[in-house]
């Protein structure tokens, strides 16, 4: 399983599985897909650091926000989550490399599915 999909996982639930309906006979139509509910992140987000004893800025932090989702936030995850979503800067643990992987894991997070503040986009 991918990094962001562990992250995406975290903040998503299960609300992106659907149940599988049994098939009655061979030639039964398909069933028509099921539509899913859009996951409001930050009111996920925000609820998971309400219960976390730590003080996590997840809003600015691509660290604190692997911490609250319960992932390890170490530099070689971070450059591994780099890699995996494209990052062509140096994989140095900059603030620069933080800033864009915050922003970018944002960006998936509401490419697939999910609905963030379009500040937070920004």
């Amino acid at each position: 399983m991918s990094i962001f999909s562990k992250i995406k996982n975290a903040i998503f639930g299960s609300k992106a599985e659907a149940a599988t309906p049994a098939v009655e006979e061979a030639t039964a139509a398909a069933p028509a897909p099921v539509a899913l509910e859009s996951v409001d992140v930050a009111a996920q987000l925000d609820a998971m650091a309400a219960a976390n004893a730590q003080e996590l800025n997840w809003k600015s932090s691509i660290v604190d926000l692997m911490k609250l989702v319960g992932m390890d936030s170490s530099l070689q995850e971070r450059k591994d989550l780099a890699m995996e979503l494209g990052y062509t800067g140096e994989l140095n643990g900059s603030a620069e490399m933080n800033i864009w992987l915050h922003k970018q894991v944002l960006r998936e997070l509401a490419a697939n599915g999910g609905t963030v503040p379009a500040d937070l986009l920004n």
